[in-house]
């Protein structure tokens, strides 16, 4: 009777793990004659680096530059303030707040106006001339948002060194204007007073106008004539530049 298995197979089977196992033997052999990986990944991970440290004499940062308004730290509460059209009602607002105002010390009037009557401003601003003149008193002129025509008018009551505007301020200087029909009737001698009459008030307006111009600049860098030559197409300034031209003393 004849075996299960054939002798040849099972010398086939032997020969096989024969060979398995020499290959598992060289490779032992080849590992340990490699060098462990381990050991420099260990070094890698555990080594430290040098950080030079700030140094201790550096110099500081320098601090920021403080704002221009803390140096002046009365301009932040007006004890006047003025707003809207330059009319009777903003007069009778400017007389109401002075009566109701410190009697002594410095004495801050504030505005913001797109203009007016500039009759009131004179009057306004004579009042400040007079206040300053019989009693001393400092008083300053704090324009903000905007001090055009008649603001400016205003304006030119206070001396340079009494003027400030806040940031982003627009002034703005122009010559008077006029809107006038005039009606002519009856004989033509009666008619040239009617006429003379007109002139007249025009010219007046115009030395009164060069007066206001001269108060402004005066002190300044911007002299009477070039404003004259700019007055007639509005002269628009920004708080910087009239700082820049002496026309304010700061900006805030």
């Amino acid at each position: 009777m004849e075996p299960l298995i054939p002798l040849a197979f099972l010398a086939l089977i032997a020969a096989g793990l024969a060979l398995v196992a020499i290959g598992v033997r060289d490779a032992l052999r080849r590992r340990q004659r490699e060098p462990s990986p381990r050991p420099m990944v260990a070094r890698a991970m555990t080594q430290t680096f040098d950080i030079p440290a700030p140094a201790s004499d550096a110099a500081p940062a320098p601090a920021a530059p403080a704002p221009h308004s803390t140096r002046y730290p009365l301009l932040a509460t007006p004890h006047i303030c003025l707003s809207g059209p330059v009319d009777h009602a903003m007069y009778q607002s400017f007389r109401d707040q002075l009566a109701t105002a410190p009697t002594d010390g410095t004495l801050v009037i504030a505005i913001s106006t797109l203009g007016g009557d500039p009759e009131v401003a004179r009057l306004m601003g004579d009042e400040v001339r007079l206040l300053r003149e019989y009693t001393g008193r400092e008083i300053l002129f704090l324009g903000k948002v905007a001090v055009y025509s008649a603001g400016a008018t205003f304006m030119a009551h206070f001396p340079v060194d009494k003027r400030f505007l806040t940031q982003g301020t627009r002034l703005m200087i122009h010559e008077r204007k006029l809107t006038a029909d005039i009606h002519l009737e009856g004989p033509l001698k009666t008619l040239v007073p009617i006429l003379q009459a007109k002139l007249h008030e025009i010219e007046e307006s115009i030395r009164i106008e060069e007066e206001g111009f001269r108060d402004i600049v005066a002190g300044s860098k911007l002299g009477f004539d070039e404003l004259c030559q700019k007055a007639p197409s509005n002269l628009y300034l920004e708080a910087e530049e009239a700082r820049d031209l002496g026309l304010v003393l700061d900006v805030i």
